[in-house]
């Protein structure tokens, strides 16, 4: 015969626990959960009876959790997050099926999304989007829709390529000159090279596509951000390679060049992916339609 449940607490009283724990006072956690203090005190009474245990000592500085109080409080914060979380989600069902939220790279978002949002506006008009760039658990597994780098294979979820695998070797006007231009590959050596440490776009990978081999550039310099990379080519600083995709106005007025027309096709590019086990609402499916749309635009190759 199986053991019978542990009886499990009420929301009501996981929420006057994690009062009492900040306030350290039943006056205080009543006010802070709109409960009277005798309520409280009851409340505090049933946990403690499922733990069988005190969790709380009265001292001078007032309630103070035992370690079983503390060990409760904290998974009671835990299933109050995941509540929290639930109601968040449900109410999202609720509201309207063409509210999207987008979790989209920083460097993607400045360089090639909010440029064309005024076109998203024009095309579908009826779409309520939020964007987000925190890159945290929680954004992305709440998001409708992720942008994301790689190549292609994310566990659960359904991916479509955009563009980026095209990547180009570019420096400044003014630094190809100074340093007697680029002719053949081999040049590169002479150069101070700009790195993005969080990428998987590597140096080696452009080495290995033009036949280099042992390629030691003069000079590394090394940024955590796409952005300060491009930033630093424009300004003479080193050559670079990104994604022509990020820097098309820059190579179109000269800002940029891309001497000998050097660059490799890369195994990583940008997606826009969604949870392959959910169906996806109307608004997230006219973003997706519109967004390969504009993809496509760039032309084949990118």
């Amino acid at each position: 015969m199986s053991p019978k449940p542990a009886p499990l607490p009420s929301t009501t009283a996981l929420r006057v626990l994690a009062a009492l724990v900040e306030h350290g006072s039943a006056s205080e956690a009543a006010k802070s959960v709109h409960l009277t203090q005798s309520a409280v005190s009851k409340q505090l009474r049933s946990l403690e009876e499922i733990a069988g245990m005190a969790l709380f000592a009265r001292t001078g500085r007032g309630l103070v959790p035992t370690p079983a109080g503390r060990i409760y409080v904290e998974q009671a914060r835990i299933a109050l997050g995941a509540l929290e979380t639930a109601a968040g989600r449900i109410a999202a069902l609720r509201g309207s099926p063409n509210a999207i939220r987008l979790h989209v790279l920083p460097i993607l978002g400045d360089r090639w999304l909010v440029p064309r949002l005024s076109l998203l506006a024009k095309a579908q008009p009826e779409l309520d989007v939020q964007f987000t760039t925190q890159a945290t658990g929680d954004t992305v597994e709440e998001a409708d829709g992720v942008f994301r780098f790689g190549e292609g294979d994310w566990p659960g979820q359904q991916a479509e390529y955009l563009f980026g695998r095209n990547v180009a070797l570019v420096g400044a006007p003014a630094l190809l000159a100074r340093m007697g231009g680029i002719a053949a590959a081999e040049d590169v050596r002479r150069y101070t090279v700009l790195d993005h440490r969080h990428t998987p776009l590597r140096w080696g990978e452009f080495a290995e596509a033009q036949g280099l081999a042992d390629f030691t550039p003069a000079h590394m310099v090394h940024f955590g951000f796409y952005a300060l990379v491009i930033r630093a080519a424009i300004a003479g600083q080193g050559l670079a390679l990104v994604p022509r995709c990020l820097i098309g106005e820059e190579l179109l007025t000269g800002r940029l060049i891309n001497p000998a027309g050097l660059g490799f096709h890369s195994r990583h590019g940008y997606w826009f992916t969604a949870a392959a086990d959910r169906v996806p609402r109307p608004g997230l499916v006219a973003f997706r339609d519109w967004l390969l749309g504009e993809a496509r635009t760039l032309g084949p190759g990118m």
